[in-house]
Formats: structure tokens, C-alpha cells, sequence
């Protein structure tokens, strides 16, 4: 169950309406980096998860705070669209201040869809899907895409910041910003906590390592060709981090055999010369 508040979590104030700024807004909303993306991320994984309760208690408690980071956000969109023709003076505005707007770099269905609102949507007016949602049902493995999310977000948070000037954005960015710095350590805190790297890798560590094909577990596979000098890093020597092997650098080289398919099937109906088996071609060439 949910419920709300109807005050923010934190307060959001526009100074100087700008509605190129509110199309911004929308990849903090509906991007691939977005709230909405993580709000799911995280009550997805919730939902599904299974094993100690404070680990559902945790994602369910963040999930929820990051719906009121979208609440944050489409107020800030709203607020940057309120006031947007004033200083947007050109000929289309003295017949049609909203065409001023839109001319001015609003996103055109923020009026023609949603009334000078935000759109559940990227800031190129992509609809949000669910298709970046990651609730594997592993613990670990979630928590790496979840640290890979507050990233991304928080990278994002830091651009826009540097796009405006207004004080009440840039004091707005602040907070989410920060909130982004939590999470990124509480996710890890949860690696942490279940024995760190170490004990956690490989991504499932329940799958019997020695059904794998030890002898490539660690090998860092060079693709470089002749003449192209290998990188040399953590990754192509020394142990590995799950402890459990020793990394060596490799050059590529093929292992399995040239692909042999059968001839198309009748019915797929490829062209006609697709049907010649490799003898037949080479009798007619």
C-alpha cells in the first residue's frame, strides 16, 4: 500500500520561467538516466524479492522516494511553463504566446498534450518504456545495475545543473543530486554487507564453478591486430576479484568451427539462388 503527502519532499521554486529548461527536465523524468526509470527499477525488484525482508523494506522505501522525485521534477516542468512567453518576444508571440514557447525550444506536446505539464517522456519526446527496468530476482546482480543507474542519474542531475542559472533549480539539482550520492552507497553498502566483491562474485555465485570452462574464467581476450600494443590493467594480471583465479592476457583466437546451416526452407521463401548448395555454386561459377 501507498500513500502521499501533498507537499514535496523538497521545496522547488522557478525564479525566471524557462521553458527550454523544462524540456530538460524531461530526461531527469522519462530518459533512459530518468526518475521514472529507477522509481520502477526499484519497486519492481522489490516486489519480486525474496530472501531477508530488510532488503525488500529498503527497495520499497526508495522506489517510493523516487516517486517523489518525479513529483519534484514535473512540478519544476510546470513552474518553467507557467511563465514561459514573457521573455520569448518575437513575431509568432504577438498573435500566440504559446507558439512563442514552443518556438523557443518547449517541447510542443508538454501544450498539446498535457496543458503546459510534463510528459512521462525523454527530453526528445521519446514515451518512457520499460525496457531499461532491471529486477533480475538476484540480490547482487541488482544492486550493480542499481549503482549503474544512480550513476548515470547523477551524472545527468550534475549537466543540468551546469545548463541553468536559476537559483531555484540549481538549489532543486542540489538535493537530488545529493539524494543520487546516498543511493549510489546504499547499494553498495548492500554488497557490503553480503561479503562484499569477494563473496559475491561471479553473478549468480550459486552456479557450480566448476561447470564452467575454467581454463577462460579469467582470460582477457586481445582483439587488437598485428601491430596494436595490448593494454595492460588490473584485468590482464594478478588474482581475480572473486579470488578464485588469476587473470592473464590472451590473444584472440578462434576456438570452434566455420558455421555450416542447412539450405533455406521452402516455405521461408529466400531467393531462388539462395537454395544452391556451396558445390552447386561452384559448378555454375
Amino acid at each position: 500500500m501507498f500513500y502521499f503527502d501533498p507537499k514535496l519532499q523538497y521545496e522547488v521554486r522557478v525564479d525566471t520561467p524557462d521553458p527550454r529548461f523544462a524540456r530538460l527536465l524531461q530526461q531527469a523524468i522519462g530518459g533512459v538516466e530518468g526518475e521514472i526509470r529507477v522509481c520502477l527499477q526499484y519497486l519492481f525488484q522489490a516486489f519480486g524479492a525474496r530472501g531477508p525482508a530488510r532488503y525488500r523494506q529498503m527497495l520499497l522505501s526508495t522506489g517510493t522516494e523516487e516517486m517523489a522525485h518525479i513529483e519534484m521534477l514535473a512540478t519544476a516542468v510546470a513552474l518553467n511553463l507557467e511563465g514561459a512567453p514573457g521573455h520569448l518576444q518575437d513575431e509568432a508571440a504577438r498573435t500566440n504566446p504559446v507558439v512563442a514557447a514552443v518556438m523557443g525550444g518547449m517541447d510542443p506536446r508538454q501544450y498539446l498534450s498535457a496543458g503546459m505539464a510534463a510528459l512521462a517522456a525523454d527530453a526528445n519526446g521519446v514515451p518512457f518504456n520499460g525496457s531499461h527496468v532491471y529486477a533480475s530476482g538476484n540480490l547482487v546482480a541488482d544492486m550493480y545495475a542499481n549503482v549503474t543507474a544512480e550513476a548515470t542519474g547523477r551524472a545527468l542531475a550534475c549537466r543540468l545543473f551546469e545548463l541553468t542559472d536559476d537559483p531555484g533549480m540549481r538549489d532543486m539539482l542540489r538535493f537530488l543530486i545529493a539524494r543520487d550520492t546516498m543511493h549510489q552507497q546504499q547499494w553498495l553498502a548492500v554488497i557490503e554487507e553480503l561479503g562484499g566483491h569477494t563473496a559475491t562474485l561471479p553473478i549468480p555465485n550459486s552456479f557450480p564453478v566448476e561447470e564452467e570452462h575454467r581454463d577462460v574464467s579469467y582470460d582477457f581476450v586481445f582483439t587488437g591486430v598485428s601491430g596494436v600494443e595490448p593494454p595492460a590493467g588490473r584485468f590482464t594480471q594478478g588474482p581475480s576479484l572473486d579470488g578464485l583465479g588469476t587473470f592473464r592476457l590472451v590473444p584472440a583466437e578462434p576456438q570452434g568451427q566455420e558455421p555450416q546451416l542447412a539450405p533455406p526452407a521452402p516455405q521461408a521463401y529466400a531467393q531462388t539462388q539462395q537454395q544452391l548448395s556451396d558445390s552447386d555454386e561452384r559448378q555454375i561459377l
